[in-house]
Parts: C-alpha cells; sequence; structure tokens
C-alpha cells in the first residue's frame, strides 16, 4: 500500500519500465482539511515498486505551470507512455485559474527521459474538445472549455497503426447522467492528434472515466470509473451502487458498447484504479477506495486486487478476495 502521512492520494495511472513499476497519481496536502478542495489543489506525485505492494515515494512529478498559463490551476489523471524514439510521454488533465475553475478541462502533454525529470510541450493545450461530437461551454472566452474532458489514455494500435487516446467526455443534446462517452483522438508520432467522433453511445452513465482498454486471456476489455452520483437511476435500480466498469469488446480500439457494463462487485467503491499485469503476469487492479462520500477520506493505493474474466467477458475479482472498503467501512476509518 502507497500511504503519505501529509498528503491525499487518489487518482493513478502505472508504467512498467523493464520491471520497475512507475505509479503516477493525483496527491494533495492533507492540511486542506475538506476533501473536496482537493481537486484545485492536485499536482502529480510519484513513486516506484517491484511488485506493486512496497513503494518508494519520489515527491512531485509535475505541478501546476505559472501563473497565467493554461494549466496553472491543478493537473488531474492522464497516462504515461514510451514512443518508438525513446521518449516518455504523459498526458494529463489541467485546469486553469483563469475564473472558469473544474469546468475547463484540457489535455496537456509533457516528455522524459527517464521518467523522473518532465518538461512540458508547448504552451497550448494538446487537446480541446471540439463541439461537432463533445460537449462543450460554448462560452465566448473560451468557446471549447468543457467540464467532462480528462483522462487522457494512450495505447499503441494492436495493428501498428500509431496510437489511440480514450478521454472522458459528453455529448451534446443527451440528458444529463446519460451522456457520457468515450472520447477518441488518434496520432502516429505521439506529439499530434486527430480528434474524431466518439468511440461509444450513451447508455446509462454521465462518466466514462479512465477508460482502459486490455486483452486478457485473447479477449478485449475496457476499464472505467463512473460514480454512482453520476449514473442514470435505472443503471443504480439495477446493478446498485458501483463505481468500477469493465465492458467485453471486439477489438481495443472499439467502439464499445457501453450497454454491455458490469460492475466489478469485489470493491464497490474503487476508484480510477489501473488495471496492469503483476511480476507474475496476473491481472490485477491497483486504485484507491472512494469513500468520501460515506464519511471516511481513505486516500492512499491499496495493495493490488487479482482479477479475471467472468463468463461473460468482464471483470470480476478471484476467489479468496477480502473487500478493503468493507473493512474500512466496518471499523470507520
Amino acid at each position: 500500500m502507497l500511504s503519505l502521512a501529509d498528503h491525499w492520494i487518489w487518482d493513478s495511472w502505472i508504467v512498467n519500465d523493464a520491471g520497475t513499476y512507475h505509479l503516477f497519481f493525483l496527491q494533495a496536502p492533507r492540511s486542506l482539511g475538506e476533501g473536496h478542495l482537493r481537486h484545485t489543489a492536485a499536482q502529480l506525485g510519484h513513486a516506484t515498486s517491484r511488485d506493486l505492494r512496497t513503494w518508494t515515494y519520489h515527491g512531485i512529478a509535475l505541478g501546476p505551470a505559472e501563473q497565467g498559463a493554461w494549466d496553472d490551476l491543478a493537473l488531474w489523471t492522464g497516462s504515461t507512455v514510451k514512443g518508438d524514439d525513446g521518449v516518455w510521454r504523459m498526458y494529463y488533465t489541467a485546469i486553469s485559474s483563469a475564473g472558469l475553475g473544474v469546468k475547463s478541462q484540457k489535455i496537456g502533454l509533457a516528455e522524459s527521459d527517464d521518467l523522473f525529470t518532465w518538461r512540458r510541450v508547448g504552451n497550448r493545450p494538446l487537446l480541446e474538445a471540439d463541439p461537432r461530437w463533445y460537449m462543450t461551454l460554448g462560452l465566448e472566452e473560451d468557446p471549447r472549455a468543457s467540464e467532462t474532458w480528462r483522462d487522457p489514455f494512450v495505447f499503441r494500435d494492436p495493428a501498428g497503426d500509431g496510437w489511440h487516446m480514450n478521454i472522458c467526455a459528453r455529448v451534446p443534446g443527451a440528458p444529463r447522467m446519460n451522456d457520457g462517452v468515450i472520447g477518441h483522438a488518434r496520432s502516429q508520432d505521439l506529439v499530434t492528434w486527430e480528434l474524431l467522433p466518439p468511440l461509444s453511445e450513451p447508455a446509462g452513465f454521465g462518466q466514462i472515466e479512465v477508460a482502459q482498454p486490455v486483452v486478457i486471456d485473447g479477449k478485449p476489455v475496457l476499464a472505467f470509473t463512473c460514480h454512482w452520483q453520476e449514473q442514470m437511476p435505472e443503471t443504480i435500480a439495477r446493478w446498485g451502487e458501483h463505481c468500477t466498469w469493465s465492458i467485453p469488446g471486439e477489438s481495443l480500439t472499439g467502439p464499445w458498447d457501453v450497454s454491455r457494463a458490469r460492475p466489478f462487485r469485489a470493491e464497490p467503491d474503487l476508484f480510477a484504479a489501473p488495471i496492469v499485469q503483476d511480476p507474475d503476469g496476473n491481472w490485477v487492479f491497483v486504485g484507491f477506495v472512494n469513500l468520501e462520500p460515506k464519511g471516511i477520506l481513505s486516500f492512499d493505493i491499496i495493495d493490488p486486487i487479482p482479477v479475471e474474466l467472468d463468463d461473460e467477458g468482464a471483470l470480476r475479482a478471484k476467489a479468496g478476495y477480502e473487500s478493503v472498503g468493507a473493512k474500512r467501512l466496518a471499523t470507520g476509518r
């Protein structure tokens, strides 16, 4: 487990570099007192591990830019990949102090040669929402600002044709809490990106956060997060209150039928959890248990949860797993 005495930790992502796992995560000072204040104080922390259980903390990987920049307030969730040129690239979400706060979410890019020291690329957002396909605020001063444009998850095209980016987005015209979709962009060089239409249609979720596609036992599956407060009443009535979901599919690149989403029942409050392979090649979730709505500020990274596919191709915990969230709710801490 990774827990910091002075900082809360929540959303995270992982990259494996020759057997060393690099965990990047959102962190904010516990001295803020109230958990909801963390969103406008978030920086990107960094830790490493060989086993996904024992972590060495390395401090801040990347923080907000100087005052007046487009990403000068807080940095949020993203992903990290290594290009064919040997350069590591981190795609991140950011908000600015320009007056819209959390309602103006944009995507940026930083580069590194060693995963420890990062440099920003350019002085403008890498990708902004396009109102042809995605919900924007349409404001005169910032027409492409969007309050749901985040969590860029980048992965290599399985056929070798460049790279794909999944984005947490919403579509115009759909009812709120039923407007969440998987945004999509493509690139050949990881620097210049073409924005494309969504990879999904609305189907009961208001947000499809950290959409991560993987292949397990030869079968594509996409894991994502949506807090139950961002779901349609019909979704909650059918499945109960769950935050982590998965969708069986035909290809890593979609499209994805969100109506096939199934909840990860073993840990209902698991949130923004990377799905990765452990040193033995087993698939695991590594994330945090978001008990804030239930009065417990459990902001740390829990030990890996071993997972497998069920008969429908959705993710479930392997037999014998005991819920961390249930234990914390039982003890009140």
